[in-house]
């Protein structure tokens, strides 16, 4: 059993759970909140949406151990909220609900949208809400609903792009202080519209970085560092690739192509790029800059990540599941592409990414934060 105390809807709980219970089960079993609906159970639908830490995130793939600590907010914590009070009311105006199982998921996304984004238009929130599925209304009432609600709002924060810093990684981590260099092209980032995400890592190698650098330049070594990654074709400057990754039940196999530059006499890159998952029928565009930095003993790898999915996987990019996958890829590729550089091959590696690996690393980073708080 593992002792557990997290704030929800604004009280403080403690439990003992079975470390395998998730979230779900425990906001409606131990609180009887059974506001939060549980539909596929397994992150898909959307149903069971919840606010962690201010973050929309699926609670049927959230162990409430690894949510020790955490506030959550669910639909019955919004009864005072004016922004969920306008939604409401919208709802029932635009005849956004029927069975009304997809509602409370439905109202936490869409709030989220609200106070994320302002003023939105009718593609947007079709986007933002692409990760929450409805058997009955067809969307056209809920679109037209978050739309109503959201004219006129501006957004809560001044920017409304998340930034995330992992600094977690299987390498020593680097500080992420400001750097002088710029990337060699200018951002496209404003082009991922509202809502995108962004990502900062940074890890440490043990060589200089002239030996990095033809290293980074090299896409098929980069590629076999990179579990899941593979490069149909590179001209030096167009790249067509896929990157597969499993979710749970959904098995993502991105393909696209992107746009690759260099810039040798700051040693720094950029590449923009968008792909999209047949199967899923998600999409994802974005961003990567990257830049190396001298420092004693060897180089910093810093890396920027701006990016924005639609889809299935769309409520999956905000949640802690694509910042372990970030910090987990980080690791393995930094630990190949040293092996790479010391004359090794790098160590081999799976097809794909499946979220096992991500579970054990998340696990692995909560004893150690256990450990620490300890």
């Amino acid at each position: 059993m593992n002792a557990i105390t997290l704030t929800v809807n604004g009280e403080r709980v403690s439990a003992l759970v079975e470390p395998r219970t998730h979230l779900a089960d425990f906001l409606r079993e131990h609180l009887s909140l059974t506001g939060t609906h549980l539909g596929c159970e397994q992150g898909v639908c959307g149903a069971c949406t919840v606010f962690i830490d201010g973050k929309p995130q699926r609670s049927c793939i959230a162990s409430v151990a690894a949510c020790d600590g955490a506030e959550v907010r669910t639909i019955e914590g919004f009864d005072a909220d004016p922004v969920m009070a306008e939604l409401r009311e919208a709802f029932s105006e635009h005849h956004a609900l029927q069975c009304g199982f997809c509602t409370p998921g439905m109202l936490i996304s869409s709030r989220d949208i609200v106070t994320r984004l302002g003023a939105c238009s009718e593609r947007t929130v079709r986007e933002e809400l692409s990760g929450n599925l409805c058997r009955c209304t067809g969307y056209v009432g809920i679109v037209n609903a978050v739309c109503a609600v959201s004219a006129g709002k501006v957004p809560v924060a001044a920017q409304a792009a998340e930034t995330v810093v992992v600094s977690e990684v299987a390498l020593t981590p680097a500080p992420m202080a400001a750097k002088a260099s710029a990337p060699p092209a200018a951002s496209v980032a404003a082009g991922l519209g509202g809502g995108g995400s962004e990502i900062r890592q940074s890890v440490h190698m043990d060589a200089s970085p002239a030996a990095v650098w033809p290293a980074l330049k090299d896409m098929d070594l980069l590629a076999r560092c990179l579990p899941g990654a593979e490069i149909v074709s590179f001209d030096g400057k167009r790249l067509d690739g896929r990157m597969v990754v499993t979710f749970g039940p959904i098995k993502a196999s991105f393909g696209g192509e992107a746009e690759v530059s260099f810039d040798d006499a700051v040693h720094a890159g950029l590449v923009t790029g968008s792909g999209k998952d047949r199967g899923s029928g998600s999409q994802a565009k974005g961003e990567i800059v990257f830049a190396l930095h001298p420092r004693a003993g060897g180089t910093d790898l810093d890396v920027t990540l701006r990016y924005r999915i639609t889809g299935p996987l769309a409520q999956f990019s905000r949640g802690a599941l694509v910042q372990n996958l970030v910090g987990h890829l980080a690791g393995v590729f930094a630990g190949n592409l040293a092996a790479a550089l010391a004359g090794k091959e790098p160590a081999a590696k799976a097809a794909e990414l499946s979220a096992l690996s991500l579970l054990v690393a998340t696990l692995r980073g909560a004893l150690r934060r256990l450990f620490v708080r300890a």
